[in-house]
């Protein structure tokens, strides 16, 4: 491939004008040199047509069809954003049409249907790729960077926990889900776990606690893992009725304790506190403190003008090069995609034996 090829942009369109389209896919590629974006596509009447005037695209339709987009052929890949259940449909048309797919989580709604999936792709030569994005965040880069370079010693365990308040901004269909929000959250949790527990990662039990309100969507999800060859403790915690909205994974090793607070995009490293003595406490207070603060004045300005983008500008670039290059996208390919699937229905099928 010539060097002129590989500059070349990867002409797209985004499928699904919602807040994720909006707000984090549209504004990653334009700013990326490695996408032009065609056109957008989204079912609403009139909705396309306004997004493509304020972004001055001079391509938009209003439909479900990949087959009905008179200008498809102007078009390698899709970045499909719609609502989860139309997202085997819009995958496979896209695959049998010849284009690259990058997909917005959760990849499909069934295991069967995404092995499916992967096989096609794999068939026509094409990538699938899944928007994994916040293992890419500044954040989390940091501590696998002290992971890999052995700063934690042995681990210990591995702890993800998610509060959810009820109140804030979600999405209009959740609660047709298979458990609701859990369906929709949940592999957020999943591939940050997978990128920071030694593989293989198997599946324990798990724990579901009804609604207190009556939907679909559990009060509470804990579920349980053994990591790797020394079966380190892995767990997930998901609180659904919470006060707060935090999102944040701990990681424990001999050495020290990190902390992944996802939403903020911080990371707070502290060291080992040996006997607990009131020194101990109080420099952990002041590392934890100072690191939280000095973080916030990196990501609480992006935070604030929305441009803060947790890995999404990884995740595109991956996609891009994998397209240009014929590989598989590392941490978001079709594998990924299905791995974190299979994780979700894993605690699904926990949940209906548990209520059968």
């Amino acid at each position: 491939m010539s060097k002129s090829q590989i500059a070349k942009p990867l002409r797209v369109a985004a499928i699904g004008l919602g807040w994720v389209s909006l707000h984090r896919h549209l504004p990653v590629m334009r700013q990326d040199p490695s996408f032009e974006i065609v056109g957008v596509i989204d079912r609403r009447p009139g909705h396309a047509g306004a997004v493509a005037r304020h972004l001055g695209l001079h391509r938009h339709h209003t439909g479900d069809r990949l087959a009905d987009v008179p200008w498809l052929d102007e078009v390698e890949g899709v970045v499909i954003g719609t609502a989860p259940a139309s997202h085997a449909a819009l995958i496979r048309e896209a695959l049998v049409l010849g284009r690259h797919v990058l997909t917005e989580k959760p990849f499909v709604m069934d295991p069967n249907e995404g092995e499916k999936l992967v096989t096609l792709a794999c068939g026509k030569r094409l990538v699938l790729a899944i928007v994994h994005n916040f293992q890419f965040a500044r954040s989390m880069r940091r501590l696998i960077a002290d992971l890999q370079a052995g700063r934690y010693g042995a681990l210990r365990f591995i702890h993800a926990r998610q509060l959810g308040n009820p109140m804030r901004r979600l999405p209009a269909w959740y609660e047709n889900l298979p458990l609701g929000l859990f369906y929709d959250e949940s592999p957020h949790m999943f591939y940050l776990l997978r990128a920071l527990a030694p593989m293989p990662l198997q599946f324990l039990r798990a724990e579901v606690h009804p609604s207190t309100t009556g939907k679909r969507t559990p009060a509470w999800i804990s579920a349980h893992y053994a990591a790797g060859p020394e079966s380190i403790p892995v767990k997930l915690d998901m609180a659904f009725e919470a006060p707060l909205s935090e999102w944040h994974v701990a990681v424990a090793g001999e050495r020290c304790l990190g902390d992944i607070d996802v939403f903020r995009d911080i990371y707070l490293k502290l060291p080992n506190d040996g006997s607990h003595t009131t020194w101990s406490v109080l420099r952990t207070s002041m590392l934890a403190t100072w690191s939280h603060w000095a973080q916030h004045l990196l990501s609480g300005p992006r935070h604030l003008a929305g441009t803060l983008h947790y890995g999404n500008e990884e995740v595109f670039r991956r996609f891009a090069t994998a397209v240009r290059t014929s590989t598989a996208p590392d941490g978001i390919s079709a594998q990924d995609a299905l791995a974190v699937l299979r994780m979700q229905h894993e605690v699904i099928e926990c949940a209906e034996r548990l209520a059968g």
